[in-house]
């Protein structure tokens, strides 16, 4: 039979460590319904844009010209931007969590990951890697030379409470490597957001743009005599870098409210599992301390039979 001692002190474990997975269900649960709301809020004004810019393209003549246009960023180069490009290196970024426990999330992103690089480069495809996230970049480091991929950026220093600054820094680089010719596509690959208890592994497109569709209706058919101030060329260079910063923001949304309610519902199934065990472990317990006073008993009665004889 198991020692007393030692499955009291399993059960003292245990209680105290379910009381850790208590308090993170209880702050992630806390922390995912104001990531909810921020998620839900920005959906409609990233639709909204992205029919704008869709109208905008309709309407220009696709002859895109940086004449006139002051460029100080590789973002403000919009010609380059809207140029299709033969596909040889795709550039994906990656949005994992800088923290762990939150059941398979991280791992469903980068498994998602690995078997996108196997397709593209069964294609021929080089694949060239900007990772967000403390565990995507620790896992996918470890696979870069076996599975012929690059991690170009990391960017680990992305909180919980993602900011535009934060996905205009990230839009910057990437469109810096698409203008220099590091990568001709940029996809990103993070999570949907669904509800408390799910969420999707998905992939967006953004660059090339030029292949942005939108929803058509009364308000926003597009019209012939529609007119632009000051001109096209300066409108797209101002919608260009907020359609791909505002994507990268909204994939940063998604991201972080399914790792809430992932480590939400993953703490959730430790606590209910740590109750089981100390049920379980009661019962050995108690089956073990009735065993040993059985035990007694038995010696005391085979001594006193003893005496006796």
């Amino acid at each position: 039979m198991p020692n007393l001692l030692d499955i009291k002190d399993r059960i003292s474990s245990i209680k105290n460590t379910q009381k850790i997975t208590r308090a993170m269900k209880m702050v992630a649960a806390a922390k995912v319904k104001k990531s909810e709301s921020r998620v839900k809020s920005a959906r409609p004004f990233a639709k909204a844009l992205s029919n704008a810019f869709a109208r905008a393209l309709a309407c220009s003549d696709g002859d895109y010209s940086s004449a006139g246009l002051n460029i100080e960023r590789a973002i403000d180069n919009y010609p380059e931007l809207l140029k299709a490009r033969y596909i040889k290196t795709v550039g994906l970024l990656v949005i994992t969590s800088n923290k762990g426990l939150a059941g398979a999330y991280n791992a469903n992103v980068i498994r998602y990951t690995l078997k996108k690089v196997e397709a593209l480069r069964e294609q021929g495809i080089g694949v060239k890697l900007f990772v967000v996230g403390q565990k995507g970049y620790s896992s996918l480091k470890r696979k870069a030379e076996s599975c012929g991929f690059e991690i170009v950026k990391k960017y680990t220093k992305i909180s919980q409470d993602p900011t535009s600054a934060n996905a205009i820094v990230i839009a910057e680089d990437m469109a810096s490597a698409y203008v220099a010719g590091m990568i001709d596509n940029m996809e990103i690959i993070t999570t949907r957001f669904k509800n408390m208890v799910s969420y999707k592994v998905d992939d967006w497109q953004i660059l090339p743009v030029e292949k942005i569709e939108h929803e058509e209706n009364e308000g926003s058919r597009i019209d012939p005599l529609m007119e632009f101030e000051p001109d096209m060329n300066h409108i797209l260079q101002k919608l260009v870098p907020m359609y791909i910063s505002n994507i990268i923001y909204q994939a940063l949304l998604e991201a972080v409210a399914s790792e809430l309610a992932a480590r939400m519902t993953a703490m959730s199934s430790a606590t209910t599992n740590a109750d089981e065990m100390i049920r379980t472990l009661t019962i050995d317990y108690n089956k073990a301390r009735q065993y040993a006073i059985t035990q007694e008993i038995l010696e005391v009665v085979s001594g006193a039979d003893a005496i006796q004889k």
